[in-house]
């Protein structure tokens, strides 16, 4: 038999269970949830990160893909435009522990890459385009 106390806390304990799980996968009241995308070239777009980091797109018709499990969820819908810095858009950017291999798929997957590796108070990264003309980025520590 169980007394009460340890059945309150094995109840706390549940409840800090949930808490963290909807932490991890529900979305969070005025938090980020979601990122879109344009893209010039959907299908080259999609060739581009499913061979650069192993991304893999649900289509919802020709001009909308979307992807989920990269740390932010998003899409990309069909559009003549491009996200760069340069005009003023945000910037997404990923985390590498390795850079220079990190630099390496992007440039093999056709990327270009737009400001070389450089550094920056707690760390280093560069920024690249994807073949739709998106500029993103990828940053590692100052050790990686």
């Amino acid at each position: 038999m169980r007394s009460d106390s340890s059945f309150k806390a094995d109840g706390f304990a549940a409840t800090q269970l949930k808490r963290q799980f909807a932490e991890i996968h529900m979305p969070a009241h005025e938090k980020i949830n979601y990122v879109e995308y344009p893209a010039r070239d959907m299908d080259a777009t999609k060739r581009f990160f499913e061979a650069a980091f192993g991304w893999v797109f649900v289509d919802y018709g020709p001009d909308y893909a979307a992807f989920s499990g990269q740390g932010l969820d998003g899409g990309f819908f069909r559009s003549g435009l491009a996200a760069r810095t340069d005009v003023g858009s945000a910037l997404i950017v990923f985390y590498s522990e390795r850079l220079e291999e990190t630099l390496a798929k992007v440039l093999a997957a056709g990327g270009k890459v737009v400001k070389p590796i450089f550094s920056f108070p707690g760390g280093r990264r560069f920024h690249f385009t994807e073949p739709s003309g998106n500029e993103f980025a990828a940053w590692s520590d100052s050790g990686a």
